[in-house]
């Protein structure tokens, strides 16, 4: 559907349900006093983060895009690896100035490296990365390591990691040493870096399939490990959060590994995927991907952690350290508009359910990254990250209205606005628009595209883009008087700003 068509319709469906209400023909549409919304919880000050997995910063091979040239005859595979999936990337320049200057538009934020990846990279405590030594599959240099940590420092971004676990830490009987990840958080402190936070495997319920662990690794090795693992960290770096699981989902071995994991968690850590990608023989569903089946995909897994929280580790923070459209790289619609719906729809249902952080994968990596990977340019649920960074505050509100079909509202405070209110106004009809009453003036900002599949995206009808040095664009609201029944139109996000609410849950 075109933009121009959509604008013609919109307005024709605008005047009719004001004509309709006027005549009594159609009910009140609901009311929202931005006044009186209760808060109903927090979330923390990085609550949306993001991914940089670790074989970008070593260099390797990671998800193909589906919009890819050819990799040169110079760079054939290593065994077991499919280049028609997974595409060799040198290592990422976190130097790069849109790079940084459009992570730092997202800041405070946590960026986590780790991914599968990082179970069995070799720290090699100098600058020149030797022949990758045997039992591992990457090499991280510290050079490579210092660049992580200046781009953290750069972009107010705290580190979030995980350690390696592959045969090369294992000592003769098969068990985890300690010696990688001490010459890690060494060497980290010796140029005076931080780690906030780690979990101890990415993804233990895949480590021995394929996450580099011992064959048959199961929740009892598991066990065994995070004790060395835990004591080690106490000791090692006290204050560094230690997260998990970390699992990505399987019923029973969830349970099992996080049983394994208390008492020793100070945060409960997941990771969730609506489906895999067509790269792991997934099926891609753009048709459905407004629908409540799809959005509500984050609610189910949500529920599976936190009942597992309430049992072994009750009153511990949640954090979603992993996700994004698909596993596997993502489908080809993660790059477009269609799956900006998603992302914030998945922002505002978790912060209203009390997860704390919630980290994309990935900030520049395949299709489902936030920046195209050869260019750096934003992608749509970059500009969407963007908005809710500058509007949506830590304090969470009830907006009132109930989660209903084509219509979602979630309300936080306004950041940096003492007593305002931001609400975000999501449309997922295609065909048809919804209304809102809002009593109290306020500033609008609708993110629509032409079409669903496109990768740009408009704000308040003019196309999101950054300028001839980089510079982000202004993104200014268009002012609506108090008292007004706002339509927002099918398929679109809307913002809204409410500086004066006067909400003391936002003083």
């Amino acid at each position: 559907m075109r933009g121009p068509f959509r604008s013609w319709r919109d307005r024709l469906l605008l005047a009719a349900s004001l004509v309709a209400a006027s005549s009594g023909a159609l009910a009140e549409p609901p009311a929202v006093d931005a006044a009186r919304l209760p808060a109903i919880g927090t979330v923390d000050a990085r609550f949306q983060s993001y991914n940089i997995e670790m074989v970008e910063v070593t260099g390797g091979w990671f998800w193909k895009p589906y919009r890819s040239k050819p990799d040169p005859p110079a760079s054939p595979p290593p065994p077991g690896i499919d280049s028609r999936l997974f595409k060799y990337r040198p290592p990422i320049d976190l130097r790069n100035s849109r790079l940084r200057k459009l992570a730092a538009a997202l800041g405070p934020a946590f960026v986590r490296v780790s991914g599968t990846w990082a179970n069995s990279t070799y720290f090699a405590d100098k600058d020149d990365a030797p022949p990758t030594p045997a039992g591992f599959k990457g090499v991280l240099t510290r050079a490579q390591w210092y660049g992580v940590i200046d781009f953290a420092r750069a972009v107010d971004a705290a580190i979030v990691t995980s350690f390696s676990i592959s045969a090369g830490t294992r000592d003769s009987a098969g068990l985890w040493t300690t010696d990688q990840a001490k010459r890690l958080l060494e060497y980290t402190f010796a140029i005076g870096g931080r780690i906030a936070a780690a979990e101890f495997i990415n993804e233990p319920d895949l480590a021995s399939s394929i996450g580099g662990a011992p064959p048959d690794y199961d929740a009892a090795a598991y066990a065994r490990d995070f004790k060395v693992f835990e004591a080690f960290i106490r000791q090692a770096a006290p204050g560094l959060l230690v997260l998990g699981p970390g699992t990505s989902g399987g019923v029973s071995s969830a349970a099992d590994l996080m049983a394994a994991s208390v008492p020793g968690l100070d945060v409960v850590s997941y990771h969730h995927y609506g489906t895999l990608s067509e790269r792991c023989i997934g099926t891609s569903k753009p048709e459905a991907a407004l629908s409540e089946p799809w959005l509500s995909l984050t609610d189910r897994s949500q529920a599976f952690y936190r009942a597992l929280r309430d049992r072994y580790a009750p009153g511990k923070p949640i954090w979603l350290t992993e996700t994004a459209q698909a596993a596997c790289g993502g489908d080809r619609w993660a790059a477009s508009f269609l799956d900006t719906f998603r992302y914030l729809d998945q922002l505002g249902r978790l912060a209203k359910a009390g997860v704390q952080v919630v980290m994309h994968n990935t900030l520049a990596a395949s299709d489902y990254g936030l920046l195209d990977e050869n260019t750096m340019q934003p992608r749509p649920d970059y500009w969407g990250a963007l908005v809710w960074r500058r509007l949506m505050g830590t304090t969470v509100l009830d907006s009132g209205v109930p989660l209903q079909a084509g219509l979602h509202v979630y309300a936080h405070c306004q950041r940096g606005t003492p007593g305002g209110v931001a609400l975000l106004v999501i449309n997922t009809d295609r065909d048809a628009a919804h209304a809102l009453m809002i009593p109290m003036a306020s500033l609008r900002y609708t993110l629509d595209a032409a079409d669903l599949g496109d990768r740009q995206v408009r704000l308040n009808g003019r196309i999101l883009s950054l300028g001839a040095e980089d510079e982000l664009p202004t993104l200014a609201g268009m002012p609506a008087t108090a008292n007004t029944t706002m339509t927002f139109g099918p398929a679109t996000i809307s913002f809204l700003a409410i500086p004066g609410a006067g909400n003391e849950a936002c003083r």
